[in-house]
């Protein structure tokens, strides 16, 4: 049921605006329906910045409505569309931007993106009196403060079952196969998904990769009939031909290369994202509503939602749990 919120003359609302910038991931739209609930909720106005950066620059900012959001829970992508923009690092286009945020009274942006986008509002803070929160919304899972960004559950699932397929086909054809996937310079899909396919070989950014001990102990398993082997390689490392060549020529296996691409940042959003989404996005409310100057960033860190200043998170490198890299084979 659509409802209206009605505020007597004189009264201070605010209006309250989100953004999606960088790329997508799964969890955007449940943030987008829960921003639009819970700024009604408390009788404020949500306005939508359609297409990201580039959106903001040339003034496509629309008022939400519970409308808008019904039944798009499940779907991937985001409704409010994104961008990466180069003309945002010229400064009248960042004045262009303010201005259109001024005409229409915006006090705060919740915005959904990565480190980029971070960048981006931190410059654009210093700049303007532009008060905002960020929601760590990538599938690389590699922003600074965070143990946990949207869409990283979806994404990993999404791997999961292309890598339980192509294990099947591996194990049939006795083939060795080749799996990437992405994250740019952070291995963290890479490693979860070694770990918990039982992938015999995995490479990462994060750690040097040692030939030598694997050979000796693949081929040993090799000679006690193993049958197959399945190598999970983060794209960030750009040796996944250099991984297949070596199956091939000093293994001995056949092999086939699988890069996964951009399957990964699509699809319904998990369970846990959807309620991820959920918390992330009413705390970044909730500070906005404070009606103070904020420039933050939520992470999550040991079960808690914690606000960190943009320049912290921006300065600072992720790194991959200990734990995880600890239980990995063959890395130094």
């Amino acid at each position: 049921m659509i409802q209206f919120h009605h505020h007597k003359k004189g009264d201070f609302f605010m209006a309250l605006a989100i953004i999606c910038s960088g790329g997508d991931a799964p969890g955007m739209n449940p943030a987008i329906k829960k921003f639009v609930d819970h700024v009604y909720k408390h009788n404020e106005t949500p306005y939508f910045i359609y297409d990201g950066l580039e959106g903001m620059i040339d003034g496509e900012i629309i008022p939400a409505h519970h409308r808008d959001v019904a039944g798009i829970l499940h779907n991937g992508g985001a409704i409010i569309g994104f961008s990466r923009s180069k003309r945002f690092y010229d400064k009248k286009y960042r004045q262009q931007a303010y201005e259109h945020l001024k005409k229409h009274n915006i006090d705060g942006i919740v915005v959904l993106g990565g480190d980029g986008s971070y960048n981006a509002f931190e410059l654009f803070g210093k700049e303007f009196p532009v008060n905002f929160v960020g929601i760590p919304t990538t599938i690389d899972n590699d922003i600074y403060g965070t143990e946990y960004c949207l869409g990283v559950d979806t994404a990993l699932n999404v791997i999961r079952w292309a890598v339980d397929n192509i294990r099947d086909t591996a194990s049939t054809f006795k083939r060795a196969f080749v799996v990437e996937t992405m994250g740019r310079e952070c291995g963290y899909l890479a490693a979860v998904t070694g770990l918990s396919s039982g992938a015999e070989i995995c490479v990462i950014p994060e750690m040097n990769f040692n030939k030598n001990v694997a050979e000796h102990f693949l081929k040993k398993d090799l000679s006690e009939g193993r049958g197959y082997i399945l190598a999970i390689v983060a794209e960030g490392t750009k040796m996944t031909q250099t991984i297949k060549e070596w199956l091939e020529e000093d293994i001995g296996m056949e092999t086939r290369v699988t890069v996964l691409g951009h399957i990964q940042r699509g699809g319904n959003p998990t369970v846990h994202d959807r309620m991820m989404a959920f918390e992330f996005t009413v705390r970044a409310v909730d500070l906005l509503l404070q009606k103070k100057p904020i420039r933050k960033a939520i992470g999550y860190q040991n079960g808690e939602f914690v606000p960190m200043d943009i320049a912290t998170v921006n300065s600072g490198t992720y790194t991959i749990p200990a734990n995880i890299l600890r239980d990995l084979h063959f890395l130094d």
